[in-house]
C-alpha cells in the first residue's frame, strides 16, 4: 500500500475504512503523517497491523482473535495486553481453584462413598455439587500465545575496524544527482544503528554499498578480510526455490548439516514445525516465508546483521523474538525499519540520511517521532 492508495482513501471520507497492514513499505515519516491523519479519522476504523506503537496511536478498541474466537477490549494495544494479563490471571487462579474443589470432591466420593451412612449422604451431596460445578460450565485454562526463540549464532571476535567508509560519494548515473557526497564513518561489531530518513534518502542504497553489491562513485569502503555480512531485505523470498520445502532448501544451502533432525531444529526455532518444514515453499504464507529467510540467515554465521525492513509480513510476537535474538547477538547491526518499537529495542545509535549524508541524531527514537510530527504540523499550518 501506498501514501497515493491511503491518500486517496482518506479523500473520499468512507463511512468505513478497512486497513490491512496499511504501513508495510511506508518510511518512518509517512508511518507518522498516516497516524496523524487515523488518529483524528472521525468514522469506523477497522486494521491490522504488527507495529504496536502505530496501535497505540491509533486504536481505541482492540479485538482479540485467539483460538477461533473474537475477544474485545477498549483502549489502545498496551492497555490490551495489560488488561489481557490481568483477566487471564485471575482466569488461571479461577481455574486452579476449581480443579483443588474438583480433586478434593473426587477423593472424598471414592473413599466415603461406601462407607457409614452419614459418609456416604456427604458423599452424594459433594457429587451433586460437583455435576453442578460441571453442568454449569468449568473456566478454561488459559492457553499462551506461541512463542518464539530466534537465534543468531556466535560469531567470533574480529579486530577494529571491521568496515571503513572513506570520503565516499555515490550516484547510479552520470546523469542523476547524487546519493550521498563525501561519508566517512566506520562500523565494528559493537556498532547497533538504525538508518532513518524519507524513501529516497538512501538508507538501502547505503547498505548496499558497505554490502559490496554497488561500488562508490568516488571515495572508498575498506571491509576486513575475514568479515562475513548477513543481509536481509524485502525481496529476499524471491530468491527462495518454490518448489523445495523449507527442509529441502536449507538441507541444499547448507549441505555441511547432515542430519535432517538437526535441520529440522533450527528450522523449528524460527517458527516452522510440523508439516510446514516439509511443505513446499510455494504454499506458505509470507510471514513463513520470511522465517525461512531468517533461518537461512542466521545459518550464515555472520558477524554483521544487515536489516533492510525486516517487520514487514512478521506478526508482533515473531518481531519480539528478532528484538530479543538482535540484542542477544555478539556481532554488529544496521537496521532500516518503520517499526518504532524494533528500533528502540535494539538500536543504540539513530542516524539521519537526507540531503546526501548522514548526520548522528542524539536523541532517542521517539524524540524523532516527535520531530516528524512537530514538521508534519508545520506543513499542515503552512498549507
Amino acid at each position: 500500500m501506498t501514501i497515493l492508495h491511503l491518500s486517496r482513501a482518506l479523500f473520499i471520507k468512507p463511512f468505513m475504512l478497512l486497513l490491512d497492514e496499511p504501513t508495510n513499505h511506508l518510511d518512518l515519516d509517512a508511518c507518522v503523517w498516516l497516524e496523524e491523519e487515523l488518529s483524528s479519522f472521525k468514522r469506523i476504523l477497522v486494521l491490522i497491523s504488527h507495529s504496536q506503537d502505530f496501535l497505540n496511536g491509533v486504536c481505541t478498541n482492540i479485538i482479540h482473535l485467539h483460538q477461533r474466537k473474537l475477544k474485545y477490549y477498549t483502549g489502545n494495544y498496551d492497555q490490551y495486553v495489560k488488561t489481557r494479563e490481568e483477566l487471564e490471571e485471575n482466569q488461571m487462579k479461577r481455574f486452579n481453584w476449581e480443579q483443588d474443589q474438583i480433586t478434593h470432591m473426587k477423593n472424598y466420593i471414592a473413599r466415603f462413598g461406601h462407607g457409614s451412612a452419614k459418609l456416604a449422604r456427604q458423599a452424594q451431596s459433594k457429587e451433586k455439587t460437583l455435576q453442578k460445578m460441571v453442568a454449569s460450565g468449568l473456566t478454561e485454562k488459559v492457553v499462551n500465545d506461541k512463542t518464539l526463540s530466534f537465534c543468531f549464532p556466535p560469531c567470533g571476535k574480529i579486530p577494529p575496524p571491521v568496515i571503513m567508509v572513506q570520503n565516499v560519494s555515490f550516484k547510479y548515473s552520470d546523469n542523476t544527482p547524487h546519493i550521498y557526497r563525501n561519508l566517512e564513518f566506520g562500523i565494528d561489531l559493537d556498532t547497533r544503528v538504525a538508518l532513518v530518513g524519507p524513501n529516497g534518502a538512501g538508507k538501502s542504497t547505503l547498505l548496499k554499498l558497505l554490502m559490496g553489491e554497488l561500488l562508490p562513485t568516488d571515495g572508498m569502503i575498506r571491509k576486513h578480510s575475514h568479515v562475513k555480512i548477513g543481509r536481509y531485505h524485502q525481496h529476499l523470498t524471491e530468491q527462495l526455490e518454490l518448489d523445495l520445502s523449507p527442509l529441502e532448501y536449507m538441507m541444499k544451502c547448507f549441505p555441511d548439516i547432515k542430519e535432517k533432525e538437526e535441520m529440522r531444529k533450527i528450522i523449528g526455532r524460527y517458527g516452522l514445525t510440523g508439516k510446514q518444514q516439509v511443505s513446499p515453499i510455494r504454499n506458505l504464507s509470507d510471514g513463513q516465508k520470511c522465517r525461512v529467510c531468517f533461518a537461512w540467515l542466521a545459518s550464515q554465521n555472520p558477524h554483521m546483521l544487515f536489516l533492510d525492513e525486516p517487520t514487514n509480513h512478521l506478526d508482533i510476537e515473531t518481531i519480539d523474538a528478532l528484538g530479543d535474538a538482535i540484542n542477544e547477538f555478539e556481532g554488529g547491526m544496521m537496521l532500516v525499519s518503520h517499526d518504532f518499537r524494533l528500533i528502540q529495542q535494539v538500536a543504540q545509535e539513530i542516524w539521519v540520511c537526507e540531503n546526501q549524508t548522514i548526520t548522528k541524531w542524539k536523541r532517542d527514537i521517539l524524540a524523532y517521532k516527535e520531530h516528524l510530527k512537530s514538521k508534519i504540523d508545520g506543513q499542515a499550518h503552512d498549507i
